[in-house]
């Protein structure tokens, strides 16, 4: 799924040394990122939770500096906006247990009754639904608006969701959408409570992909088409109240949910509310005094480098402080449809000239981040990244240079680099270490809930851009196609492959080993390919960051939740005293 908008964070002493030394090497061990005894301070409460249980009630409060991309579960594929959307408002096939740690990646049923049977050597999928499952107006939730919610994923109007169904649904080839009455003949509903999905491949995996919110019901009474995201109809524990967009969002009980046929989701408090438009830092000092009703809330982004001492250094706020990996490989993706990144040289030049220990600094430092060798995160690798191109962290500016030659382009070029307004000192990282080569760069900074809506118009979109990808669950078969693969690429609502990278011998490849009927081979040939993609630098990989959120005081039950890059878990945060919450 995208990385989408994690924002920068810096380790203490290298907050105030990431933009004036980007380009310089000697703040790798800088800003205390290791205590004295040589273990690191942001990590004390990885694969825990925090706060202890939650008791029932209250109001959550969330502080946000940004929108949601998408609540529309046809259009959400945003790592928080996702966990946000399934865990609260509705729900999937199936779902992530609700565990800190590795067991949060373990799939449980949600609206099914089951992980679902498979038939046809794994090309058909049968789930049946539980009973009593109830919208937020007590009608009944049909397998019918599973098959519509698929079907409405495919409209030209409402880009940038997932596209599993695309890739595998049979007969999906050229569809648009259930307008003008047309449906998809691949997904059949015998009765209210049976879906079956007749898929063109073999889909062992088919489970995980019903997790994503294509697979969340909607009535077809209710949709309307691009209006839907402001007002999704609740399947979920709450339902909307109110939505000012960019303003505020506030979510009340959905009386109809019956905890009865949900294993999952806790829900806590009786009231969500999230404050949206405050700037980063102001959200961290909010939550580091935690007064009122900000001992009650938790952080939407991630802290900003000039709050990070003031966490770090101190001990009863870093006992606050979750820090989960993402599992994201953050990347800055090239052009390679256009001059001069068509040009494998120039592209490769990037990748020498990169400094990515800047990178990392401004990203938060080693106490944050670990520094990427491959494309694929390290849970994919068996714990650890490879190296394969053997670059120097620092990068190599001769090399680049002598690349940049072979291309043509011994003076250098000018190019632009997109990135989310909180990613500027990351920006500015890239911007000084490729300006070493002789590559100029200009930074364009776009709002967050904007970003990725930018950066999916290919035709408007500048030659770079800073983002990231995280593995739909862990296989490869959910990183590299999406990434990289041509097939797939929009005009508008582009995801995943922003390099436009159209490689025939890699999509041939990715091909054979889907079809792999052995998981070990499968899993050793996408290693293998990362490799060879990396070879052909559609892009240059930085970092694999954590996910620094500090909560209030009051907060319980809260964790990162390692399928949602650890993002806080919303089905079980709640109040320790819900009476002193206010909102």
């Amino acid at each position: 799924m995208n990385k989408r908008t994690l924002h920068a964070v810096a380790t203490a002493a290298a907050a105030t040394l990431a933009l004036g030394a980007a380009g310089c090497t000697n703040n790798k061990h800088s800003g205390g990122s290791r205590d004295a005894d040589g273990k690191n301070p942001a990590t004390a409460n990885i694969g825990t939770a925090v706060g202890g249980t939650p008791v029932k009630g209250g109001t959550l409060t969330v502080l946000s500096n940004q929108d949601f991309t998408h609540l529309d579960p046809a259009r959400n594929w945003v790592v928080g906006d996702m966990d946000f959307g399934t865990r609260l408002l509705y729900r999937t096939l199936v779902t992530y247990q609700a565990e800190p740690g590795v067991k949060g990646g373990e799939l449980v049923p949600d609206l099914a009754e089951d992980l679902g049977s498979s038939s046809n050597g794994a090309k058909t999928w049968t789930f049946k639904l539980k009973k009593g499952l109830k919208y937020e107006d007590g009608t009944p939730i049909t397998a019918q608006d599973i098959k519509y919610n698929v079907e409405r994923s495919f409209s030209p109007d409402l880009p940038g969701g997932p596209d599993y169904a695309a890739r595998y649904l049979a007969g999906a080839e050229g569809y648009q959408g259930p307008a003008q009455g047309r449906h998809l003949d691949s997904i059949k509903t015998p009765d209210d409570r049976t879906v079956v999905f007749e898929l063109r491949k073999p889909f062992a995996e088919f489970p995980y992909a019903t997790v994503l919110p294509t697979f969340a019901p909607v009535p077809r009474k209710q949709d309307k088409g691009p209006q839907y995201d402001n007002r999704p109809f609740s399947s979920g524990p709450y339902k909307i109240e109110s939505y000012a967009r960019d303003k505020r969002l506030v979510l009340v009980r959905n009386t109809h949910w019956d905890p009865a046929t949900d294993t999952v989701r806790k829900a806590y408090p009786d009231k969500v509310v999230v404050t949206m438009g405050l700037k980063p830092n102001q959200i961290d000092d909010r939550l580091i005094a935690s007064q009122g009703a900000d001992a009650s809330a938790v952080s939407w982004g991630k802290l900003r480098p000039e709050s990070t001492p003031k966490v770090l250094t101190k001990a009863d706020v870093r006992a606050r402080l979750l820090a989960e990996s993402t599992n994201c490989t953050e990347m800055v993706q090239m052009h390679t449809g256009r001059a001069p990144f068509d040009n494998v040289k120039v592209r490769q030049a990037v990748q020498y000239a990169l400094d990515r220990e800047a990178v990392m600094t401004a990203s938060g430092g080693p106490a944050l981040n670990d520094v990427a060798t491959a494309l694929m995160p390290g849970p994919l690798f068996d714990g650890k990244q490879p190296d394969t191109l053997k670059i120097p962290v620092s990068g190599d500016v001769e090399k680049a240079k002598q690349l940049l030659k072979e291309a043509g382009k011994p003076d250098g070029f000018a190019t632009s680099i997109t990135v989310s307004n909180g990613d500027k000192g990351v920006a500015e990282a890239v911007q000084q270490s490729l300006g070493r080569a002789g590559i100029k760069v200009t930074i364009e900074t776009v709002d967050p809930s904007a970003f990725y809506d930018t950066i999916g118009d290919t035709k408007n979109r500048t030659d770079l851009v800073y983002t990231g990808w995280c593995p739909d669950y862990p296989s490869g078969s959910t990183f590299l196609p999406f990434v990289f693969d041509g097939r797939y690429i929009k005009e508008k609502g582009n995801s995943g492959n922003h390099s436009l990278f159209r490689d025939q011998p890699t999509m041939k490849r990715m091909d054979e080993i889907a079809a792999m009927t052995d998981a070990a081979q499968a899993n050793a040939a996408w290693q293998r390919l990362d490799g060879e993609i990396l070879a052909k630098a559609p892009t240059a990989p930085t970092v694999v960051e954590r996910m620094p959120l500090l909560l209030g005081t009051n907060i319980a039950g809260a964790y990162g939740h390692t399928s949602f890059g650890g993002q806080i878990d919303y089905a079980t945060v709640g109040l320790k005293n819900p009476s002193t919450s206010q909102g």
